[in-house]
């Protein structure tokens, strides 16, 4: 018997749950529909399909991979006597517990990369090529430098050799030269690294380097495939309440910080770069102007660009300078979500950053050209990113809540059980993917708060369950201020928001944080009136809210502006200036800043101009008159600059993603492979194939029709819609209508097959 077919006969005594979830497992084995066992086991077998089932394998898994393949290459010729269960225990004796042996066969097993023949084991040949290390890395006892031997080591040699070294770390870890025989001169690089133990001489022209060295040089998490059991963290334990508090303390900052930006963009949309992104000038700019770094601010961009609060294109209204590029500038959706209660706003940032195919914390860093890496660029893409990420936090949420991991010992941990994807946890990423989690608000103090553990469980209330977790982290926001007699207003903590819209309209944020200091001037006052509250409005407001007496000067400061505000009005001539007072209006066109207008008086009380009303309020403020706008109504009207808007393109594309099949596919396509094994499998009498002819088609009529009467089974080959042919045992109930109704003898269920998709059938004996 041949190796796929012993494959085959121990897949076809698999249960059907065993086989679903080996297509669960690896779902290119189902792509098309094996139609037998020994097809499966054949796919089961090829190398590309084997080194992706072997990704998500841990050391000890591939330990006993290495195990059984160096026991096959060890054999003496002739000599086919398999490793058994027990001789695989006595050799990993003392480096791995009994059980943990048995849960990672039960691993290789699922997924079809050991199987079994009785009590022996049998390795599909292609696992061994997906090792990590070389072979007998993990069999043969470390004999090496260890971490901190290395990197002394590595202190000490010179620039070409370290360049030497470096070069097969970045390729592979064995090289060829003349330079490895015992004759060399001593003084030679590759001698000079034999004595130091940074390289192994395999023969007189080949050297390897070792494991753990080429770990130390590509910054990986140093672990030895000898170590057989997971690395042990050292936890920080912190109070759960404290560290939703300071997690809670980062969405603050977070969702202002965002906001900040969408008005920047809003008021000065940023131009794109030909290649999409967004300049290091643009990025340096928006940090300067919200406060804020610029590796922060890259990674804010990046979030609002994802949950698409940001875009790029022509922006409305376009930018004051001319430019055919496009342009990043906040999408009308950012209005809505700065209009949503703050837990909710987190939400979406969350979600996105943890969806996010992208590395933000690799901005500003050199390319392969030594060019910087621009925020929103494609470079920035990495497919691998949302994998790594959940990895890293999934690790954490394993840990009770308050535990704080370091994030030395998450790598390590991560490159334990996951060796062939070792180099996405080098230390840096781990530190950047920690120390955005903890800017986002799902890590406080280097643990999991509650709310990113909702987000983390998955699930269809995942989303709801987070947001009212961070509802709960959040401070309640309070419904009064402290004004000062400096004119400074004091918000203890988050106000509400109808009550943080009018403190921000009437006073300008002078700082931020837990509490937010405010001031209040005579442009904010005026920006007040000019929105449309009148001073009665504004001294309610402070005499309603204010938990301390309202300073006298605030109120001289309100009824002053208020009593010159809007004694002088512009309108639309292109503009005009109106008054009651004449003298007023004299006043204006005597003024130097009546030529700068092309003011012309049209009437005792009217003037007109040909500059923009903007212009207009804009320089006559400047020249310390007070006008405010008004409508053809003589009403006052609110011209606050608006922020630029750009519509998001319906036609942007999306990252494809498939969608993985469902438990009940898989359980109707182990049913189809087992009716298909069936028939394949089944002792046939009197056959039928159709051509298409009328003789072939009556004669498939016929035998249908007699198997029908006497209930005997038949074997059908039918080929669906989608032109799969396949191989069916089913017991004809009834022909008729161009139809054939069977029995699936298995299921009991009753199926119905289209008469002229039969091509062949054929009675069973």
């Amino acid at each position: 018997m041949t190796v796929t077919s012993a494959l085959a006969a121990w897949l076809g005594a698999r249960s059907d749950d065993q086989l679903v979830h080996l297509l669960q497992l690896r779902p290119d084995l189902a792509v098309p529909l094996p139609s037998s066992m020994t097809v499966l086991a054949a796919r089961a077998e090829q190398r590309a399909s084997v080194l992706r089932a072997t990704d998500d394998l841990n050391t000890l898994d591939f330990a006993l991979v290495e195990t059984l393949a160096v026991h096959g290459a060890t054999r003496a010729p002739g000599d086919s006597t398999p490793l058994t269960r027990k001789a695989l225990h006595a050799q990993l004796k003392g480096r791995a517990t009994k059980a943990a042996i048995e849960e990672s066969l039960d691993r290789l097993t699922a997924r079809a990369l050991v199987w079994l023949d009785r009590d022996d084991l049998h390795l599909i040949a292609a696992a061994a090529e997906a090792l990590p290390w070389p072979m007998g890395s993990s069999t043969e006892l470390p004999d090496a430098l260890t971490e901190a031997e290395s990197a002394a080591a590595l202190a000490e040699i010179t620039p070409a050799e370290r360049a030497l070294l470096e070069k097969l770390a970045s390729t592979g870890p064995r090289g060829r030269t003349r330079d490895a025989a015992p004759s060399t001169p001593p003084d030679r690089p590759v001698q000079q690294l034999l004595a130091r133990r940074l390289l192994h001489r395999v023969d007189d022209e080949t050297v390897e380097l070792p494991i753990t060295v080429g770990q130390v040089l590509r910054r990986e998490p140093v672990t030895h495939p000898h170590a057989l059991m997971p690395p042990k963290p050292e936890l920080t334990k912190h109070a759960p309440a404290d560290v939703n508090a300071v997690a809670a303390g980062e969405v603050g900052e977070l969702l202002r910080h965002c906001a900040d930006i969408l008005e920047v963009l809003g008021q000065a949309p940023a131009p794109a770069l030909r290649a999409g992104g967004l300049g290091v000038r643009e990025l340096r700019r928006i940090a300067k102007q919200t406060g804020v770094d610029e590796m922060r601010a890259g990674l804010l961009v990046e979030l609002l660009a994802a949950a698409k609060l940001i875009e790029k294109g022509q922006p409305d209204p376009p930018p004051d300078y001319d430019s055919v590029d496009d342009f990043w500038a906040p999408t009308p959706a950012a209005d809505g979500w700065l209009d949503g209660p703050p837990a909710r706003r987190w939400t979406v940032l969350a979600m996105v950053w943890l969806e996010l195919d992208r590395m933000p914390w690799m901005i500003g860093m050199r390319d392969a050209n030594d060019k910087p890496l621009a925020a929103l660029s494609l470079e920035l893409r990495t497919p691998t990113a949302p994998r790594d990420r959940r990895a890293v936090l999934e690790l954490l949420a394993e840990y009770p809540s308050g535990a704080a991991v370091d994030p030395a010992d998450i790598g390590r941990i991560l490159a334990w059980r996951q060796p062939r994807r070792r180099r996405h946890f080098r230390r840096e990423a781990v530190e950047n993917t920690v120390r955005e989690a903890a800017e986002l608000g799902l890590v406080g103090r280097g643990a999991l708060g509650s709310p990113a553990r909702a987000l983390l469980h998955g699930g269809v209330t995942s989303t709801a369950d987070a947001e009212v977790a961070m509802e709960a982290a959040l401070p309640a926001p309070v419904d009064h201020v402290l004004v000062q007699a400096d004119l400074t207003v004091i918000a203890p903590g988050p106000l509400t928001a109808e009550l943080q819209q009018r403190v921000a309209l009437v006073a300008d944020v002078e700082s931020a944080g837990a509490a937010t200091v405010y001031r209040i001037g005579e442009a904010s006052v005026r920006r007040a009136l000019d929105a449309g509250l009148t001073a009665a409005e504004l001294h309610t407001l402070f005499a309603t809210h204010s938990r301390t007496p309202i300073p006298q000067a605030l109120t001289y400061l309100i009824d002053d502006v208020a009593r010159r505000h809007g004694r002088l009005r512009a309108g639309m001539a292109q503009s005009f200036v109106r008054s009651d007072d004449p003298t007023l209006l004299a006043q204006v066109l005597a003024a130097p800043v009546a030529s700068a207008l092309a003011l012309r008086a049209v009437a005792p009380t009217v003037a007109i101009s040909q500059a923009p009303l903007g212009e207009v309020l804009e320089q006559l403020r400047a020249a310390g008159f007070a006008p405010a706008g008004e409508d053809s109504a003589g009403a006052i009207v609110d011209l606050r600059r608006r922020g630029a808007r750009i519509s998001v393109r319906p036609n942007a594309r999306q990252a494809y993603r498939p969608t993985p099949p469902s438990t009940e596919q898989l359980e109707l396509l182990v049913a189809e492979l087992r009716a298909g094994e069936r028939a394949a499998s089944a002792r046939s009498g009197q056959s039928v194939r159709t051509d298409g002819t009328r003789t072939s088609t009556a004669a498939t009529l016929a035998l249908l029709q007699l198997a029908a009467r006497v209930r005997r089974p038949v074997n059908i080959g039918y080929v669906d819609a989608s032109g799969v042919a396949s191989q069916r045992v089913v017991e004809p109930l009834k022909v008729g209508n161009g139809q054939l109704d069977a029995l699936d003898p298995v299921t009991g269920a009753v199926r119905h097959f289209t008469l002229h998709r039969i091509a062949s059938v054929a009675l069973l004996e």
